[in-house]
């Protein structure tokens, strides 16, 4: 069965993340930048909260606050859902489909930030999986293996 770390083990580990005190303005240029979705917000080497496009939409342009000064802490997704790299990944399907949610941290044990997982993420896993599944039966039926 499929685990966590063999989506990190193919797509690799790399997180943006920023601080509490980093500003929307500031966040979303980020995100801007690296072509994303969501920011880990990170206080010390601990996963704080998360930023996200749907929070600039609902607590930011929703509500109507200046970018340039209002903190990502005050809008941020603070009560984060996380997995951990041995989590099965229809776990980790069902925690996102449940929760409504895109992005799923992976953490270790002590909580600490391993690499960060979105359905996209999922989808993409299981279509190569199933593409590799075929080619082999492919080779099998016709005698090549």
């Amino acid at each position: 069965m499929a685990v966590v770390k063999d989506i990190l083990a193919r797509k690799g580990t790399q997180v943006w993340s920023i601080g509490e005190k980093a500003t929307v303005l500031q966040a979303a240029q980020v995100m801007n930048e690296h072509k994303i979705g969501a920011l880990i917000v990170m206080e010390g080497d601990h996963v704080a909260g998360m930023f996200t496009e749907r929070d600039v939409l609902r607590r930011v342009v929703g509500e109507e606050r200046a970018p340039a000064t209002t903190t990502v802490a005050e809008v941020m997704t603070a009560e984060v859902a996380c997995c951990g790299p041995q989590t099965p990944i229809e776990e980790a399907r069902t925690a996102m489909m449940n929760r409504r949610i895109r992005h799923l941290p992976v953490v270790d044990s002590e909580g600490r930030l391993l690499g960060l997982i979105s359905i996209g993420d999922l989808n993409a896993f299981e279509a190569a999986s199933r593409e590799e599944t075929i080619f082999w039966m492919h080779e099998y039926l016709h005698g090549r293996v």
